[in-house]
């Protein structure tokens, strides 16, 4: 198995669809590429992010760049759907190279690639989210979420 991180805005919205893909064993709600936890509990400069272990031999890096444009605005800048900020960033990051280089070249064989806001780098840190953020949907499925619930359940 293998792990990369993937930021779509809200995280529960983008742990919900990640978890129903082909190939993925996986998905945990938490933070990535950060500069601080501050004793209040805020996380700065962070990305929500999905943890997401899956089988290469079933979906690759690509497949799932494919899968994460599914659910996000490429061209959008510190936004998914109502949700504004630095953390509702969208990006993939690794600790791996070659799945940095994969999500790049997929990035760049598309016409509008000047365009997208992805971010694509190297994982500096990740924090776990709290218990109540992991599944959300799952087990409140009327909360509020950015991508459309016929997409969310497209996979299951």
């Amino acid at each position: 198995m293998e792990v990369v991180y993937l930021a779509g805005g809200c995280l529960w919205g983008v742990q919900a669809f990640i978890k129903t893909l082909p190939g993925v064993t996986f998905t945990e709600a938490g933070r990535a590429n950060g500069t601080s936890l501050t004793l209040e509990g805020d996380y700065d400069g962070y990305a929500e992010c999905v943890k997401t272990e899956f089988d290469p031999t079933v979906v690759t890096i690509r497949d799932l760049m494919g899968y994460l444009f599914e659910i996000i605005d490429p061209y959008s800048l510190n936004r998914q759907g109502q949700d504004v900020g630095e953390k509702y960033r969208t990006g993939v990051y690794s600790e791996i190279p070659e799945h940095l280089k994969e999500a790049k070249a997929f990035l760049r064989e598309r016409n509008d690639y000047e365009f997208i806001m992805v971010e694509v780098l190297p994982l500096t840190n990740y924090v776990r989210s709290a218990e109540e953020h992991q599944d959300r949907l799952t087990r409140c499925p009327n909360d509020y979420c950015h991508i459309p619930a016929e997409i969310l359940n497209k996979y299951k």
